[in-house]
């Protein structure tokens, strides 16, 4: 696949104070300055992974995706231009801006600026979170996910699957219509979901540890209004998380513990539910849709990496007979 990440996003707003503190103090992402009208912001080794901009109009977008190296760009513009897609390629001023070698800018058949890069700078001083996290879960893997509202889906489909090469994860028909699609071992970087307008409903962000986001739930729970979805866990990318306004028209979801795809094993299926093994209330208010029926009780292993659990000594008689069994 020659898109590997989504790399950065940009949004526009002249709310930058806000953003800041947003940002900071309850994301724990770092601020950087980027001079007036500007506020950028790290989560790892990366000069930048945020940005937003006064210079552009409230509500407007740009999606950064990563591709590997000049001959990958290169490749990715001649298969958009072979599509009848307009490729601009950027100068270099505005690489600089992005802190990348080098990009090019199209737009997907919504109208969503899309930008296709590699090289991204790496900083020379180490990330410095806004407030006290373990860190985001990123490198390979991106800066996280983002779920847009498409009006039509099988046009969406067509451009984001079939031309750009991401891959579906697994899909719904019921009550939304929606796909999940991987370009990396990420469940998802993008999601996709039929609607009657078009727009970005939010931005997933992935913690390494499961208290930073308790501890995040806990701040949001000091200004309660800011909180959309309540804590909960999702039954295909296994991430438990919450949803929060922020000072844009978009959401965050605050997370923890996503499964990894692996495709040489992985069968995209299509889930009969999109309800929560539990929690998430408030999600489909938000997505527009009814509530989903009450699941039928539902587990899945947690997903940890190694040093980050602590394997328990068996004390239930039930569950160590079942794991004896096995």
């Amino acid at each position: 696949m020659a898109i590997q990440a989504l790399g950065y996003l940009g949004i526009g707003t002249d709310r930058l104070d806000d953003w800041t503190d947003y940002a900071t103090n309850w994301l724990g992402m770092q601020a950087v300055n980027r001079g007036a009208g500007v506020r950028a912001f790290r989560m790892d080794d990366r000069k930048q992974r945020l940005v937003v901009d006064r210079s552009l109009a409230e509500g407007q977008r740009y999606f950064g995706w990563e591709v590997a190296d000049a001959a990958a760009l290169d490749a990715l513009g001649a298969r958009l231009e072979a599509a009848s897609i307009a490729v601009t390629r950027e100068p270099k001023s505005l690489a600089d801006q992005r802190f990348v070698s080098d990009l090019v800018s199209f737009a997907d058949p919504f109208g969503n600026r899309l930008e296709a890069f590699h090289g991204a700078q790496i900083a020379d001083e180490p990330f410095r979170p806004g407030r006290s996290i373990s860190g985001f879960r990123t490198g390979p893997l991106g800066m996280g996910h983002a779920v847009l509202m498409v009006t039509n889906v099988d046009t969406a489909l067509a451009f984001y699957r079939d031309l750009l090469g991401f891959r579906i994860s697994d899909f719904v028909r019921g009550p939304l219509t929606g796909y999940f699609m991987h370009v990396n071992p990420r469940h998802h970087s993008l999601a996709l979901f039929e609607a009657p307008f078009n727009g970005m409903h939010h931005l997933m962000v992935e913690l390494y540890s499961f208290d930073d986001v308790g501890q995040g739930y806990d701040i949001a729970l000091g200004d309660k209004e800011k909180i959309v979805a309540t804590l909960g866990r999702h039954p295909n990318d296994l991430v438990t998380s919450f949803y929060m306004h922020t000072p844009s028209d978009i959401l965050v979801e605050y997370g923890w513990g996503g499964v990894e795809v692996d495709d040489a094993t992985w069968q995209p299926h299509e889930m009969t539910s999109v309800g929560s093994f539990w929690g998430h209330h408030g999600l489909f208010d938000a997505l527009g849709a009814p509530p989903p029926e009450p699941p039928a009780t539902r587990r899945a292993p947690v997903q940890v990496m190694e040093g980050n659990f602590h394997r328990m000594s068996g004390v239930c008689p039930w569950w160590d007979s079942i794991k004896a069994r096995s």
